[in-house]
């Protein structure tokens, strides 16, 4: 299983938000590098971000392309995208980075 794993609903339609392009990026002396981008399943998810035992302590950064989000489905969004910094203290740990977004909103937390 990932180490890391995202969910997104589209509150605005109370349904998962498919089709919603991600990025996931660790912070290192140089700037912001890439591990992976991906894009959300018919359940607003993706499970498969990284390999198991491949976490490393950090910064990261999860970045959300809600402008291409709204766009492939008509809706005219507030925020071109969702840029989700969070800290890895403990690589054992599973993190789950889910997003609750609207055209004019969003919310995040730590899920489990």
């Amino acid at each position: 299983m990932s180490p890391i794993t995202t969910h997104v609903l589209d509150t605005a339609t109370g349904s998962p938000a498919a089709g919603l392009p991600i990025t996931l990026e660790r912070k290192t002396a140089d700037g912001w590098v890439t591990i992976t981008s991906a894009v959300t399943n018919g359940d607003g998810r993706v499970a498969n971000l990284m390999e198991e035992g491949t976490l490393t302590a950090g910064v990261y950064r999860m970045t959300f392309d809600t402008g291409a989000y709204f766009a492939a489905n008509g809706t005219l969004g507030f925020y071109p995208y969702v840029p989700v910094p969070f800290e890895i203290v403990a690589t054992d740990q599973h993190y789950h980075v889910p997003l609750l977004l609207s055209p004019y909103g969003y919310s995040t937390y730590r899920g489990s």
